[in-house]
């Protein structure tokens, strides 16, 4: 008897009911309690097996992923695996040059294991790091425009400059975790400036990647009609905003606070998703 094999259009919309119907569970308790765990990873808390667990990093980033990665998953065709294709290959690229040479980024070195290493220098998971945060990026500032989005003068650049202020939430805890450690330290909570340039140029590239791979008006259709699809953003503002408060960085903490209020702004930091608390659902 011959197994039938679940269509495309089938397996997204399984995807979609699981995020769905988990949403409180994976942008927010994956979040708060991946903070939990990193913080006392920083400070040895946990024996040696668990401390900064590379597949427990991996999974639980992956898992606050998936609402973009359901979001998104029905606009992938020919045209955007190519230009994703493309993304991963510079994303690569970058990332050795940068940690081999220090340019563009300034030099650096990994000081937490993140996963499967390429080549011994580069994270294998780099596109599941970097790709959201751009994308989320594209999302809320498609939504913030409104019909100015129409206009590429207009929404590349706000992109690009989303994807730095992301970025100045992310490093400054990163570096207090000890995820990686620029040489001679930084005047940014231990970040130099050279880094923030070289993500102007992977942030152009990046963004400019992403504008060919979708219709920006498909974007936003879909981002409308998708309740969670902004999720993953909910959990980046969580993790990073409650990791950089316990190190006391608080520009980075001010900065997530942009984000939330952005979210708020659009509706997107959805109070409905306590209907998904296990237990509560009838109560709501």
């Amino acid at each position: 008897m011959a197994v039938e094999t679940p269509t495309r259009a089938a397996v997204e919309a399984r995807l979609d009911r699981l995020v769905r119907e988990n949403r409180f569970t994976i942008a927010v308790v994956f979040p708060a309690v991946g903070a939990v765990m990193l913080l006392a990873s920083a400070e040895t808390l946990f024996p040696a097996p668990l401390n900064f667990n590379p597949y427990l990093v991996l999974f639980g980033t992956f898992v606050m992923r998936l609402p973009l990665i359901a979001g998104v998953a029905p606009l992938v065709d020919r045209r955007a695996t190519a230009a994703l294709l493309a993304l991963t290959a510079y994303s690569y690229g970058i990332e050795y040059v940068g940690v081999t040479t220090g340019w563009p980024y300034g030099f650096f070195e990994y000081g937490v294991e993140l996963g499967p290493m390429l080549l011994d220098t580069v994270p294998l998971g780099l596109p599941i790091f970097f790709f959201p945060l751009v994308l989320n990026s594209y999302l809320l500032c498609l939504l913030l425009l409104g019909d100015r989005a129409s206009r590429w003068a207009i929404r590349l650049p706000a992109v690009i400059a989303t994807v730095l202020l992301v970025d100045l939430v992310l490093d400054p805890g990163a570096v207090a975790l000890g995820f990686w450690a620029y040489d001679g330290g930084g005047a940014y909570y231990g970040v130099p400036w050279s880094n923030y340039l070289g993500w102007v140029l992977s942030a152009t590239v990046a963004v400019g990647l992403f504008d060919i791979a979708f219709d920006w008006s498909e974007l936003v259709a879909r981002v409308q009609s998708c309740a969670f699809m902004l999720d993953d953003l909910v959990s980046f503002v969580i993790l990073w905003g409650l990791i950089n408060a316990y190190f006391g960085n608080w520009v980075p903490v001010a900065l997530s606070g942009l984000f939330f209020a952005g979210l708020v702004e659009i509706d997107r930091f959805d109070f409905r998703v306590l209907r998904t608390v296990p237990g509560l659902s009838g109560r709501w």
